[in-house]
């Protein structure tokens, strides 16, 4: 399969589907990459899935620039894109400028932004220095706070214009795509026949031109953030209370999280009992390699 690139994103324009994850790590990456996946996204939730935060808004710049060196080394086909964190391009533009740079020279390329009319001036800027952007609407983590909470966005008549007219305006500022996430339906069709750009769904329908899955909620190894473990009270946290409430919009097409614990388990049980190492799991002096071939004698 041939290389993925900004322009043959735009191309799936009303072709097929689209389907993007988001990747951390060098290992996910390598086997999100084998997979045919189109676009990978370096996204900001790593600060929930992988590094324990309780929302998106305490990554750091360079958390992400990290991950996406990572991410960088294993992917070889598809698109990659990098998630400018919060407070990387809040305050001007020479400092989101520099932030995407930053962000390309890591070996994302592309970046995503989040918000509407709001950030046109900025993916203007962005685009004119030939970066690459990604635009993302409607349930906006970063605006966690502003939101008063993770809530569906557009479901009033007055939302649901403005959401619309928030992708034209950032269609005509020049982004290569949009994410649409935490929307109705109806509305993620609405948006995807109204622009000439792809849009990128999360939780907005089937009618968008792709879709996007945090990789732990498609893998079903999310974990409960620091604060509801501490409530529970357990020293040690039970199996049963390891698996978080899932968004509507989140389909596990595996279980890692229960073959983690039962493997760990399984681990611990056998170290207890003497059962690992065995003698084939073992090397010996050359006294004994006769007597116990183990097919490795280093």
């Amino acid at each position: 399969m041939s290389k993925v690139t900004v322009p043959s994103i735009k191309a799936h324009k009303g072709g097929e589907r689209i389907a993007a994850v988001t990747a951390y790590d060098y290992p996910t990456a390598v086997l999100v990459d084998a997979s045919g996946i189109d676009l990978v996204l370096v996204g900001d939730s790593i600060g929930n899935t992988i590094l324990g935060y309780e929302s998106t808004i305490p990554v750091e710049l360079e958390e992400m620039l990290a991950a996406t060196r990572a991410v960088r080394r294993g992917i070889r086909r598809a698109l990659l894109v990098g998630d400018m964190p919060f407070g990387s391009y809040h305050c001007d533009s020479a400092q989101a400028v520099s932030a995407a740079v930053k962000f390309l020279k890591a070996g994302a390329e592309a970046v995503k932004v989040e918000g509407g009319k709001r950030r046109v001036g900025l993916v203007r800027k962005l685009v004119e220095n030939e970066i690459p952007v990604m635009g993302h609407i409607g349930l906006t983590p970063q605006s966690l706070h502003a939101m008063g909470g993770y809530r569906v966005q557009g479901r009033s008549s007055d939302d649901a214009d403005a959401l619309v007219s928030d992708a034209l305006s950032l269609e005509g500022a020049g982004v290569f795509s949009i994410v649409l996430e935490g929307i109705p339906a109806d509305l993620g069709a609405r948006i995807t026949a109204q622009v000439g750009i792809p849009t990128i769904g999360i939780g907005a329908g089937g009618e968008c031109d792709g879709q996007i899955l945090v990789l732990a909620d498609l893998l079903g190894l999310t974990v409960p953030p620091p604060s509801r473990l501490a409530r529970t009270g357990e020293t040690a946290p039970q199996a049963d209370s390891m698996a978080p409430p899932k968004p509507r919009f989140v389909r596990e097409y595996l279980d890692l999280r229960g073959s983690i614990l039962g493997a760990l388990s399984r681990y611990a049980d056998d170290v207890r009992r003497g059962r690992f190492p065995s003698e084939k799991e073992s090397y010996f002096s050359p006294a004994r390699v006769d007597a116990h071939p183990v097919g490795d004698e280093g």
